[in-house]
Parts: structure tokens; sequence; C-alpha cells
């Protein structure tokens, strides 16, 4: 890392020791949204990490973002730290690439000032990843349009303001092709309009994920974003630095659960010696440290091709599978390293394997980057 890069992993290492293992254990406990944490990043600008300056950013790259959250996940906060402020780091880069200028200033200070939350509704119930099958529609009524629909999986939406929203606004039977008609909004999330249930599930209770019920909300047209029809190609340029965030944030729970795998492997002494002097427990440990170490430097591939304006497709991809893998295992190694302990709550150790089943899962399966890698990387048929 070059020296402003290791500037911007010490400074957030600083405001993540404020928040320590026992506040992310009681928010694992109540599940209440870790705001103090949320503020203290923005309170020092790290919110807009990679927007322009010119609108109250950092205007810093991809890759400095990546060792900041990569930093926050390994400080112990793990995924609910790290999801607490995802959006705003990746979130509205269609409105920076996309947007007016009008649209930029009044969209993009707030969010990173800390003033608003933002949620991200694409998914829904039937059409999973497959984003051309989208339901929700928004009419056009004169100045606004009118949204009805429903989307899954939406996390913030119990406590965010805005919403950036993908919704049908031409009919797919009247398209060309099924990727255009979508168009793409960012307007406020007006409760009366807009049904938000919670899911329960098994990690990352701070950080609520919804079900989300959208009942005639009227959006001013003003708040589309690019051209109507357009939505789908503009949501494209903020998955490639999704895949990277996430695969650092992966690591970063790798890497903090190898740490206190191999911490207590030190300090626990079975049959007259400490566990960690037998292969049998090094051995696995050692591996995970390889193939973390493997995946970080994939994620920052990645990340400085995206920043340089290079093709980085396949990179992000690998980088998200290699590195939800390799932090999958060394979270279960390091449960597996504790022995009954590690199923205890006050060792942290069985939170972070609930949570590293996110960056497993999301945003895209292992096996659709495969099938990417497979046909778009090796030439081989498409499979889907």
């Amino acid at each position: 890392m070059s020296p402003d890069q290791e500037a911007v992993q010490e400074a957030v290492a600083r405001i993540c020791t404020g928040f320590d293992d026992e506040y992310w254990l009681q928010r694992d406990h109540d599940g209440v949204f870790p705001t103090d944490f949320h503020q203290a990043l923005a309170r020092d600008g790290w919110l807009g990490i990679c927007m322009p300056e010119e609108y109250g950013g950092g205007g810093l790259g991809i890759t400095e973002a990546a060792i900041m959250m990569q930093t926050i996940a390994q400080s112990g906060a793990g995924m609910t730290g790290a999801s607490a402020v995802h959006m705003n780091i990746f979130g509205l880069n269609p409105v920076v690439v996309f947007g007016t200028e009008a649209q930029k200033r009044r969209m993009l200070l707030p969010l990173i000032e800390g003033r608003e939350k933002a949620c991200f509704a694409v998914t829904e119930p039937n059409a999973g990843l497959d984003t051309t099958q989208l339901r929700t529609r928004a009419e056009r009524r004169g100045d606004r349009y009118v949204v009805n629909g429903q989307k899954i999986w939406i996390s913030t939406a119990q406590v965010a303001e805005k919403v950036l929203l993908l919704a049908r606004t031409t009919p797919v039977e009247q398209v060309r092709r099924r990727t255009e008609g979508l168009s793409l909004f960012y307007t406020t999330l007006d409760r009366a309009r807009v049904q938000v249930r919670e899911i329960e599930k098994m990690g990352r209770k701070a950080v609520d994920s919804n079900e989300v019920f959208f009942d005639d909300l009227e959006v001013p047209v003003e708040d589309r974003i690019g051209e109507e029809g357009r939505g789908f190609e503009y949501i494209l340029h903020g998955l490639n630095p999704e895949r990277i965030l996430i695969a650092a944030e992966a690591v970063g729970l790798g890497f903090v659960a190898l740490e206190r795998a191999t911490r207590y492997a030190g300090e626990r002494v079975v049959f007259g010696r400490p566990i960690g002097q037998n292969q049998a427990i090094q051995h696995p440990l050692a591996a995970c440290w390889m193939e973390l170490q493997a995946a970080r430097l994939m994620i920052l591939n990645a990340a400085w091709r995206y920043d340089q304006g290079l093709s980085c497709a396949a990179e992000a991809n690998s980088a998200k599978y290699l590195a939800a893998e390799a932090g999958f295992k060394a979270c279960q190694q390091a449960v597996m390293t504790h022995g009954g302990f590690g199923y205890a709550r006050e060792y942290h150790v069985e939170r972070y394997m609930r949570e590293v089943m996110i960056p497993r899962i999301a945003p895209v399966s292992p096996q659709l980057i495969l099938c990417f890698i497979a046909e778009k990387v090796l030439g081989l048929p498409k499979s889907y």
C-alpha cells in the first residue's frame, strides 16, 4: 500500500477502536442499528470516501474504499459494521456517473454527511438474479411516476430516508431487449406509501433486511437518474465495485477470526501443552492465512483495475468468490479451534461464522461466478 493508503487504514482503525467487541456483541443481541458508529465515520468524512470532492466526498478510489471496508470488518465489527455504511460507499455511483449537476448536489451531500441513509431496492421475490424480470412498475403520470410492486432483501430499509429504486417503466413485452424499459430513481422513502417488513435472519441483526411493498408511491420526475428505460445499464456501473467491497469485508472478517483462533490456540492448554503446538491445529490456520492473503491480492488487483478505468469484471467476480470462500473457511476454522467455546457468544467467533455467510451468498452466488468465469474468461458455452 502507498503511504496515503496506509493512512486511510490507520485512521479508520482508530475510529473502530471506540467500538469494541462488547459493543458489537450487544448490537447482535439487541438488534439496534449502530447509529453512533455510522455517525463517527460520517464526522470524519469517511462515508464519501470515493465520492467526488466537489460534492463533499473524499475523491479517493475503490482501492481505498476496499482498504477501509476490510479494516472495519477486521476490527471485530464484521458484516454488521461494514453493512451499516456499505451503501454509502458504492450505492450512489449511478448518480455520480449519470446524474445531473443539480441531482449530485441535492443527493450526495446529505448521504456523505450522514444526515440521510439510503437503501438499494432492486431484488424481487420472483426475479432473483434475473434483474430483467423485475415486476415493480413505475407509471409516468404527468410530472411524476407512480410506483407499485414489491422488493425483498432490502438492507437498512427500517432506518433509511431514501431509496435507490429500479423499476420497470415500459412493459417487458413492449421492449426489443429485456434489459430495456427499466428506470432508476433516487427518491424519498415515503412511509405512508411504503410498507417495510423486517426479515428475521441468521446474523447481522443490527442491520435490517426487509420485504418492501410500494403502494402508489409518487416519485417526482426530477428523482429519475438519467434517461427513462436505461436503468439496467446504469446499475451495472455499481456491480463491480460492490463485489470488490463485499470481498474486502469477507477478507477482513476472515482475518479477525484467524487472529482470535490463533490467540486462543496459543493460550489454551490441553494435555500439558498449548493446542497451537499441534500440527492438526497449526496447519489449517496457516492455510487460512495464505488463502486470505491471496484473496486480498485479487481484491487489490480488481480495485486497481477499476480505478484505472480498465475492465475488471473477471477480477472483481474472482475476488468476491475467493474472498468469500477464504473468509468462510477461516471463520469455520476459528469456531473449531475454540472447540465448545467456539459455540459460545462471548468468544465472538460464532458471530463471525454466522455473518460470513452474507458475502458467500450475496450479491451473487458462487455458482454464478463460476458460470461467468467459464463463459466470459474461458470461452465455454453459456450454461443458463
